[in-house]
């Protein structure tokens, strides 16, 4: 458990190094990513990062990433499920561009530094050498992960410890993105969604201009919002529901579907499990109380900072 109350109360040290992480360099770089990803890109200063996504024609999300720019490139820091899908899908863009890409993915640690007092841990570490702080955050909790050379990974784990930073588990960091809402792509958001349904539209730069997907993602916006949308959720019990199952409205036989559970995981903090899902919101009349597997669910309110 102390990996877990580490994430919560003060922070906690995770081993990222399983993440994507494509280093893309030359002239056209940030016009490239910028046509190729929702977010605005091109008003990235150096030491600056977003988060966004990867669309396809249909508005359909492929993959999400941070992107970070340096001085001479862009850092792409994407899911493990999606680093060759990312490079593939940026290589077949590049025509007469002046871009460069780089899988530096095995010759690089990322070690994440999550929890409260994680902008403490970052400030405490001294040497600061071929390494790249990323604002990423895999559990919703304030973060960032440290990308450095391979070599490097034991030395920046003692220093990361002694700065304060407890080591924490994949388990730990699951339970804890459960309880504060926070989707990940692979498990919550798939090639299925489009951005509108996840509600993470700080993913998404309304005014920039063009981009893969863009007419799509513009039209959903201007008629009008989307039939489902991804929530957090509490289910009373221990027994996390399996991934797929359904959310109703009302109870009994006679409860209406509106919606299924995408990850769920018992929470030692609520005492209930917490989950996500995609809800049809305007199907469930009011006052009707919700039900998964057969026990009482509730739609939850994620407080900032909690």
């Amino acid at each position: 458990m102390r990996g877990y109350e580490a994430l919560r109360e003060r922070a906690a040290w995770l081993d990222l190094s399983g993440r994507g992480r494509i280093r893309a360099t030359g002239e056209d770089r940030v016009r490239l990513l910028h046509a190729m990803t929702t977010n605005h890109i091109e008003q990235l200063a150096p030491g600056e990062g977003c988060y966004t996504f990867f669309l396809n024609a249909q508005g359909r999300i492929l993959a999400d990433a941070v992107i970070l720019a340096l001085n001479d490139a862009l850092l792409i820091d994407t899911e493990p499920e999606t680093r060759g899908f990312v490079l593939a899908h940026l290589d077949k863009y590049i025509i007469a561009d002046d871009v460069t890409l780089e899988d530096i993915t095995d010759d690089t640690v990322e070690i994440g530094i999550e929890g409260p007092a994680s902008r403490g841990v970052v400030d405490g570490l001294k040497g600061q050498g071929g390494r790249t702080v990323v604002p990423l955050s895999t559990t919703g909790q304030p973060g960032f992960s440290i990308v450095a050379p391979a070599g490097a990974r034991e030395a920046l784990i003692r220093e990361v410890e002694a700065a304060g930073a407890a080591p924490a588990d994949a388990e730990a960091a699951r339970v804890v993105r459960l309880e504060r809402g926070h989707p990940r792509y692979g498990e919550d958001i798939t090639d299925r969604h489009i951005p509108h349904e996840t509600q993470l539209l700080a993913a998404v730069h309304f005014n920039k201009g063009c981009y893969l997907g863009q007419e799509v993602v513009e039209r959903v916006r201007s008629r009008g919002g989307v039939h489902r949308v991804l929530v957090p959720l509490e289910v009373e019990g221990e027994q996390a529901p399996a991934a797929g199952s359904k959310i109703h409205a009302g109870s009994g036989a006679g409860g209406r579907e509106v919606g299924e559970i995408t990850t769920a995981a018992y929470s030692p903090a609520f005492g209930r499990v917490a989950a996500l899902g995609y809800v049809r919101l305007d199907e469930i009349p009011a006052g009707a109380e919700l039900t998964v597997a057969g026990r009482v669910a509730r739609i939850a309110t994620i407080q900032s900072g909690s």
